[in-house]
C-alpha cells in the first residue's frame, strides 16, 4: 500500500529546501574544492527507468526511509521528466512522492532542477532545487546525484546491489570533487 506524501524521499526534494539549509562542517572542504563539476553530458533518454539508492548523505526527508529507496524517471511529451520517489517506512508501509524535474541548459546538459510542490507553485524559483550529475558510468547503470554546495549526495544504481569495486572506484572521484565519502549512509537492500 502506498502513501502519498509531499516530503520527498530521494534525491530530489532537495527542491523545497535547499534554500533553507545551514552550513555543514564539510562546507570547509567543499569551498577549497572550487566549483562542483558535473558530467560532460547526460543522454536523458538512456537515464530514464528506475534507480536505487545505493547511499546517501544523511538529510531530514529521509529520515523516515529504511529500505527500499528508488527513483523513478519517465521522459514527458513537454521535455519535462516526471519523478516518482519511493522508500519502506519501519512500518512496512511505502512513502512515495511525485514531482517533476527540467534540464537547465541546452541539449545534453547534466544540470536539472526538480520540485515536488504542486504545480501551481512552480513559478516560484524557491520551489525548484539543483539535481546535479556530478559521476556516471558509461552504461548507465552507477550515478552520484548532488548539487552546487555539496550539502546533499546520493549514490544510485540501476540494481539494488552494487558491484564493491566500482563502488569504492566512485568513493574516491567522489573525494576528489571535495565530498567526504565518511558521511555516506548506505542504504539497505530489499528484503
Amino acid at each position: 500500500m502506498t502513501k502519498p506524501h509531499l516530503i520527498a524521499t530521494l534525491p530530489l526534494l532537495f527542491a523545497l529546501a535547499g534554500c533553507a539549509s545551514e552550513p555543514a562542517a564539510h562546507d570547509t572542504r567543499a569551498a577549497a574544492s572550487g566549483p562542483l563539476e558535473t558530467v560532460p553530458s547526460l543522454d536523458l533518454q538512456r537515464y530514464m527507468g528506475t534507480w536505487h539508492e545505493i547511499a546517501r548523505y544523511p538529510n531530514r526527508f529521509q529520515e523516515k526511509c529504511v529500505a527500499d529507496t528508488s527513483a523513478e524517471y519517465s521522459l514527458q511529451p513537454d521535455g519535462r521528466v516526471k519523478v516518482i520517489n519511493r522508500c519502506r517506512l519501519a512500518d512496512g508501509e511505502f512513502d512515495e512522492a511525485v514531482g517533476s524535474a527540467r534540464r537547465i541548459g541546452g541539449e545534453g546538459s547534466p544540470k536539472l532542477e526538480v520540485r515536488f510542490a504542486p504545480a501551481w507553485l512552480s513559478f516560484l524559483p524557491a520551489v525548484w532545487g539543483d539535481y546535479w550529475v556530478i559521476d556516471l558510468d558509461e552504461d548507465y547503470s552507477l550515478v552520484a546525484v548532488s548539487e552546487p554546495e555539496r550539502e546533499y549526495l546520493w549514490v544510485l544504481s540501476r540494481t539494488p546491489e552494487v558491484d564493491p569495486a566500482a563502488y569504492d572506484a566512485l568513493l574516491q572521484r567522489l573525494a576528489a570533487k571535495g565530498f567526504d565519502p565518511a558521511r555516506l549512509q548506505r542504504g539497505r537492500a530489499p528484503e
